[in-house]
């Protein structure tokens, strides 16, 4: 059965400074310092966005520029999936939702944040590395990664340096995808490389300084999942 896989466009304009720095996902106590700054941060991102959302008709996009220390190694932890995974999960409390997530990390010391519309996008023709890989197990399990990582026998690990990466997901409706994201990129170390050789699902994905995660949803598959990821270097060091 032929799947088409979405993709979006980057969202280029819109974007609000927040007034704290986002905040990574944490899995700390309640109360932990990490919570508390967490929180701040998905309060603000409710405050900025609110008013977008009033605006905003038909599907919606998210972007979220992280501003980090010029200190901090812009290619070393700091996963861009770790900040959208819970700006998204608050954000979605409305009843909102979103078909493109996108998220960038460069060295500055402002932040912003955009909900706009989702504008479809040519998915192909600028980038360099695709692959198409379609899973069956859940998410939750070993299986899930295994599956992606089999389908991938072919990729090379990219060059050192940044790198931009888009995934399209087509799930059946009783998936939730943002629960997708994280076990589809621990299963990329054959394209982002691996922090040690006996390390299979810790990639290197710090390296990613622009990330794209697109959806749309597909009643025939079921509990399938079906992707396609696009990869390749990005043009310097900060996110476009």
């Amino acid at each position: 059965m032929d799947v088409t896989t979405p993709m979006y466009s980057f969202p280029e304009k819109g974007q609000k400074e927040l007034g704290v720095r986002p905040q990574l996902a944490s899995w700390d106590a309640a109360g932990s310092s990490s919570q508390v700054r967490l929180e701040e941060f998905l309060s603000e991102a409710v405050k900025v966005c609110d008013p977008q959302f009033g605006r905003l008709a038909g599907l919606a996009a998210l972007r979220l520029d992280v501003g980090l220390p010029e200190t901090t190694p812009l290619l070393d932890q700091h996963d861009l999936d770790n900040y959208l995974f819970p700006l998204v999960t608050r954000l979605s409390r409305s009843g909102r939702t979103f078909v493109s997530v996108w998220g960038t990390k460069r060295h500055s010391s402002a932040s912003h944040l955009a909900v706009v519309a989702a504008v479809p996008a040519s998915p192909d023709t600028a980038w360099p590395h695709v692959f198409d890989v379609r899973t069956t197990a859940s998410a939750g399990t070993a299986a899930f990664k295994e599956q992606i990582d089999e389908q991938l026998a072919r990729a090379l690990p990219l060059p050192d340096g940044p790198l931009r990466l888009h995934i399209g997901f087509v799930v059946g409706p009783r998936r939730q995808w943002p629960n997708l994201w994280k076990p589809t990129i621990d299963a990329l170390g054959k394209v982002l490389g691996r922090t040690a050789p006996d390390r299979p699902w810790h990639p290197r994905d710090g390296r990613i300084v622009q990330l794209g995660l697109s959806t749309r949803t597909d009643p025939s598959l079921g509990n399938n999942v079906v992707l396609r990821i696009h990869a390749g270097p990005a043009s310097g060091s900060t996110a476009p």
